[in-house]
């Protein structure tokens, strides 16, 4: 088996779909013993305890007909020095793999059946009983700060000196880590501590040239009198082969519980969350205005973006703004911003609360805090008012407060009938932008219909 991982992490990516499409089909399931056996079945006489042994003993030969020849292959591996790790990485390459076949291929068929094995295998290895909780700070191995920093997706670390900010002074740096995979972090939570429910990412991700006296009186050391609040900023899955087993869920659950235990003031827990599909969405919802099936700005907003466009239709209107959303040109124009700010955080609720994708929310940062119990608290404008955080959401972010007499709760409604919690004005943000989009349907705008556009996707947060 060793052999066999050496020889694997030498392939190409082709030659390794190859592979495991070789082991998902000719070491599946024996699909002929399977018939076969339940053709047998023995039929037991009401208190016959022979007759009732003899199913039993049919019912574990069925047992190990069912479970595929590749199930034996992963557990063997499992057991070697770093077996789980490669594991793990093998997941990922089943999971690329996976992408890049038809939906109704043989081949995904079998790889599916594949991956729903180790699929759970990894569940069980990583549940959170198995996982132990670190505190990451300076005087981490810099393996371990490295890696961190590497691996933050949401807001990306500059250099040694921001990251020295992130797990230094009013922050907190903590990771899941499981015994097979000791340097590796599992999931990464970054937490900001201060006095309120923050608005914006200036304060918490800041570049140090633009270092204010509050900064500067952070570094000299901690309060703890003045810690109420945690800031949930970012939350990163490390490993792609752990995808759809869920880790933050409970990492969350565990660092409000070392919070409260090291600082007995802090009684809000929140997030400062992005919205990563939000300006995708904005986009191909402008591509739907400029064809007249939906309506997305009032008369009075349109009329103020064609004086600021230097436009005459709203077809125009729709075509401008699509193009400086594109390259973030309209963040530039203070006028713009102004005009803007209104109906894009009207837009960017009704986005939040009522786009759903199988009756839940649609963007998945927002179902990820929603499971979890939180509540949409608050939609930030000027959030984040850099190239990525425009480029995500138009520089909105948006809080998820988590009320934690109340998580519990709000995870059952949410999970059971799809009840997103949130607060009265986003409440009344979102239904008065779904208002407008639902009951506006016009004739298109007289202009020739716009070209054919490709979004691709968002990068992983």
């Amino acid at each position: 088996m060793r052999d066999m991982c050496y020889y694997y992490n030498q392939l190409s990516i082709g030659e390794k779909s190859e592979f495991l499409l070789h082991l998902a089909k000719n070491l599946g399931t024996n699909h002929d013993q399977v018939k076969e056996l339940a053709q047998s079945i023995p039929r037991a006489n009401e208190g016959d305890p022979d007759e009732a042994t003899a199913i039993l003993r049919w019912e574990d030969r069925l047992r190990q007909a069912l479970q595929p020849s590749f199930h034996w292959v992963t557990m063997q591996i499992s057991r070697l020095s770093g077996g789980v790790k490669f594991l793990v990485d093998l997941r990922e390459h089943i999971l690329v793999t996976l992408y890049g076949l038809s939906s109704d291929s043989e081949n995904q068929a079998a790889l599916k059946t594949l991956d729903v094995t180790l699929r759970e295998l990894l569940s069980l290895w990583f549940t959170v009983g198995l996982l132990s909780l670190q505190r990451i700070t300076w005087e981490s191995s810099c393996d371990m700060l490295q890696k961190v920093s590497e691996y933050e997706a949401v807001h990306p670390v500059r250099n040694w000196t921001d990251l020295k900010r992130r797990v230094g002074n009013y922050r907190r740096c903590f990771v899941f880590t499981h015994s097979c995979m000791p340097s590796e972090p599992l999931v990464v939570l970054h937490t900001f501590l201060t006095n309120e429910i923050s608005r914006s990412m200036n304060k918490i991700v800041q570049n140090p040239r633009y270092s204010s006296e509050e900064e500067n009186s952070m570094a000299a050391g901690e309060d703890p009198s003045t810690i109420t609040t945690a800031i949930f900023y970012s939350i990163t899955s490390t490993q792609k082969g752990l995808q759809g087993i869920e880790l933050g869920h409970y990492l969350i659950k565990r660092v409000v519980r070392e919070l409260q235990a090291e600082l007995p003031k802090i009684s809000q827990f929140s997030s400062l969350s992005p919205i990563p599909g939000y300006t995708k969405w904005l986009i191909g919802s402008l591509v739907k205005a400029q064809r007249g099936e939906i309506k997305l700005f009032t008369d009075c907003e349109v009329e103020d973006l064609q004086k600021l466009f230097s436009v005459h239709s709203e077809y125009e209107v729709y075509e401008k703004l699509r193009k400086s959303l594109g390259n973030n040109g309209w963040s530039d124009d203070e006028s713009l911003v102004k005009a803007l700010e209104e109906p894009l955080m009207r837009l960017c609720s009704h986005y939040l609360y009522n786009e759903k994708r199988r009756g839940f929310a649609f963007d998945s940062v927002a179902n990820f805090h929603l499971k979890n119990g939180a509540v949409m608290w608050r939609i930030n404008w000027k959030a984040d008012w850099s190239p990525r955080g425009l480029g995500n959401s138009c520089g909105i972010m948006v809080n998820y407060r988590y009320f934690l007499e109340d998580c519990d709760t709000n995870t059952k409604k949410y999970l059971e009938n799809a009840k997103i919690n949130a607060s009265d004005p986003v409440v009344l943000l979102a239904r008065k932008g779904g208002e407008i989009i639902r009951g506006s349907t016009s004739t298109s705008p007289s202009s020739p219909p716009p070209p054919v556009i490709t979004i691709t996707p968002d990068s992983k947060m």
